[in-house]
């Protein structure tokens, strides 16, 4: 079993210009609610794509729920039959991966970094099946990076677009002190964290201001982790810590976890939240906090996954892996929505410089983690 401590993705991604959507069909295929096996259509392409969630399941308002609207666009879009399995428990993984295999898939995605293990020995097994998998490249047991035919990472380099967020945490706080806390220390995890460090810095530079991170060491890699993805009640005393600390900016990158920072910030003054992968403003299940977001560092793994399976449908899969960027827009920084009018339009006109910097190349934000 690979460990799960690595400090970086091992592939060297290049990034790939994924085919255009195929044309809906007349008439719209149905859609399944999350864990469902199955589902029919009206009419449908002889094409079957298959999910199975990290733990956190297809309702977690981040990465797996992302990753699931992607699937369920090609359901409706390409006419696909598309069949799921959603993990609650680490245990599940190689199970609900095997489950996908027996029902006949002709792609099947894995949504994590955490299903490395089991979607390649799945590849390795199944030549005749194609995998994806969101948030990891494939290694050797001795972390060396391993090309597979039939298997696509989906990576992003979300560093960039968290580097936008520090810059931003960093001007609006009004204590000097920001944090950030992970799940698990997954490289695309760490990667967020490097990248809000770096932007904190970045505008300690510019200001000759002196704003602290609490939770992350980006040169000792090391930090705050509660040691999952599920437990929003560990999100809320973590968060509660580090307000107690002084922070009033916390970046969770724990997907449905941030939760747990949102109920916490609620029940302080001047606290705001940065979310992860979504626009968690616009998330239903953040809608009694989505006041306190910041802004979002956003992963667009929907588009990811419903590109991949639309190039696969047209016969042109490849291993090649996709990188998401700022520059072809697989990651970004989200609006400011409530905040829009209260953070100082200088502040915002800096991080749209950084942006541009960073898309045309005159600014590199780096990560171990990388792609």
């Amino acid at each position: 079993m690979k460990r799960w401590t690595r400090a970086a993705v091992l592939a060297t991604a290049t990034a790939l210009a994924l085919a255009a959507c195929a044309s809906a069909p007349e008439d719209e295929a149905t859609t399944t609610t999350p864990g469902d096996t199955e589902t029919t259509a009206s009419e449908t392409m002889d094409y079957t794509a298959c999910m199975v969630s990290d733990e956190g399941g297809f309702d977690d308002a981040s990465f797996n729920q992302s990753g699931y609207e992607g699937l369920t666009r090609a359901e409706s879009e390409l006419g696909i039959t598309i069949k799921s399995a959603e993990s609650t428990d680490p245990g599940q993984y190689t199970t609900n991966i095997d489950s996908m295999v027996q029902e006949g898939c002709d792609l099947i995605i894995g949504v994590g970094f955490a299903l490395e293990d089991g979607i390649q020995a799945a590849a390795e097994a199944n030549p005749d099946i194609n995998f994806a998998l969101v948030d990891s490249a494939f290694s050797d047991a001795d972390f060396n990076p391993v090309t597979l035919d039939n298997a696509k990472p989906l990576l992003f380099n979300t560093q960039e677009a968290a580097f936008l967020a520090g810059y931003y945490a960093a001007g609006v706080s009004k204590t000097g002190t920001v944090a950030t806390f992970g799940g698990m220390p997954f490289p695309s995890v760490t990667i967020f964290m490097d990248g809000f460090v770096d932007g904190v810095a970045e505008y300690n530079t510019d200001n000759g201001a002196s704003v602290k991170v609490l939770g992350w060491d980006k040169e000792a890699q090391t930090g705050s982790m509660i040691g999952n993805f599920s437990d929003t009640e560990a999100g809320r005393t973590t968060t509660e810590q580090f307000i107690a600390s002084g922070a009033d900016v916390i970046l969770p990158v724990a997907g449905p976890v941030g939760a747990g920072s949102l109920n916490a910030a609620s029940q302080a003054d001047g606290v705001s939240v940065i979310w992860v992968d979504s626009d968690g403003y616009l998330q239903p299940a953040n809608d009694k906090y989505k006041s306190l977001i910041l802004t979002s560092v956003t992963k667009l793994i929907g588009t990811a996954v419903f590109d991949t399976i639309s190039a696969a449908t047209e016969g042109s899969f490849s291993s090649d892996p996709y990188v998401g960027t700022l520059a072809n827009g697989g990651v970004d920084v989200a609006p400011l929505h409530d905040f829009e009018a209260t953070v100082p339009a200088d502040l915002q006109a800096k991080v749209a410089d950084l942006k541009a910097a960073i898309i045309d190349g005159s600014l590199v934000v780096e990560s171990p983690s990388q792609n």
